[in-house]
This record gives structure tokens, sequence and C-alpha cells, in this order.
């Protein structure tokens, strides 16, 4: 950023609750293709994501950047955007989260090839894995990762083999499997979970995850 005294002050303008002597955990909701700022200003919000988190810690600070792609471009403006509030804001560094739904999860597993330590847990939601294990499986930063067997738009095997990718690189580092579940979880939902709640397309309905209180507290309750 150019030039951070006058984002500094934007970002204080809108947390007028922000109190610097307090330690806030902070979430990144990286939003799927609909929410990237092409779309329209505040079009991101349509996702139930960061909504449904203050649920889980009324005092966290959450953010949901309208990024500007799927891809590098936008991991790494994740990632600058992470590194201002850790610098800038009073944060409890062992309280940051991240998620990425769609094209959002695509970027999210580009983040997390390249800046895992960052972050104190992580969500994947109906998407597919585009960054690289090693990184991540080094910092061993936990993963939950959810979508539909017959998701429309990327089916579920490329998720399945990434996860069975890490699953790998976490046993040849001599992780028990007690010791992978939890820190490494794949759920796949079947077609019967979305058509119960009046989705066909199971892409469709990858927002209903954002109300299952086990996936969010699976998030929400890690620490560093």
């Amino acid at each position: 950023y150019e030039n951070r005294n006058k984002l500094k002050k934007y970002y204080d303008a809108i947390f007028n609750d922000y109190d610097e002597n307090k330690e806030y955990a902070i979430y990144f909701a990286l939003p799927g293709w609909e929410g990237l700022y092409f779309q329209g200003l505040g079009n991101n919000l349509y996702e139930s994501y960061p909504f449904e988190a203050q649920k889980y810690n009324e005092d966290m600070i959450i953010i949901s950047p309208q990024l500007d792609d799927w891809g590098e471009e936008s991991a790494l403006d994740t990632i600058a955007l992470v590194e201002y509030f850790l610098n800038n804001y009073n944060i409890d560094k062992s309280k940051v989260y991240i998620s990425g739904v769609s094209g959002g999860g695509e970027t999210l597993s580009l983040v997390l090839e390249k800046a895992p330590e960052f972050f104190t847990s992580a969500l994947y939601v109906s998407s597919q894995w585009d960054g690289e294990y090693n990184n991540l499986v080094k910092a061993r930063t936990p993963l939950y990762m959810v979508i539909g067997e017959n998701d429309s738009y990327y089916g579920s095997e490329k998720t399945k083999t990434a996860y069975n990718e890490m699953y790998s690189l976490y046993e040849n580092a001599g992780l028990t499997k007690e010791e992978i579940d939890e820190i490494l979880v794949l759920d796949v939902k079947p077609h019967s979970y979305f058509e119960e709640q009046g989705y066909d397309d199971e892409h469709m309905g990858c927002n209903l995850f954002a109300y299952e209180e086990d996936i969010m507290n699976w998030i929400f309750s890690k620490v560093k």
C-alpha cells in the first residue's frame, strides 16, 4: 500500500469500536466468483460466512475482501491484506482464520501455499485445490475441506485428490492418524444433504455449510 497512514485512518473510521488495548481474533472470508470486485461493490456480501462467523466470536474482526481474480494476483493481495492487519492492529496472532468459497477456495489454496504460517485454521468450500502442499504440511495449519459429492462446477475428485496427497505427506512426516485427523478433514456431502435443504444444484448450496455448527466450531475453536 502506497499510503498506509490514509488506509489506517480509513479502517479506523470503520472500526469505531476498536480498542487498541485489546487483542482481537480476525477472520478473512474470501468470496466466490460472484463476489469479486468487477461484479459490483458489495456483491461479496451475499455469502453467509462473514455473517455467521459473528456467532462464534462477537468481538472478532471480520474482513470480506472483494478480490480481482481467483489466482495469483488475489493470493498476493490477500497476503498483503493479512500482513497489514497483523502489523497495524492489535491482533491475537493465535486466532487468525481464513476461508475461501468456490473461486475464493482456489485463491485460498494459493494463499496457504505461500503463507500458511499466518493462519490458525482454514476452511475450503466447494472448490478445487490449485496450490502446492509442502509449506502447508510443514506449517501444520488445520484445514477443513467441504464439498458436495457431485458439485456441479468442480466435482469432488480434485478435492479428494488434494486431501489424499496432503494426508500422505503428513504420514511421511511421521504424524499418526489421530494427529492428522486433528488438522485435516475431508467432508464430502451426499446429494441428499442438499436436496433436503431445497437445493438440486450442489454448488449453489455451498452457503449451507456456513450454518453447520460442527464445521464452523471446528474452525473457530482452533488456537495456535
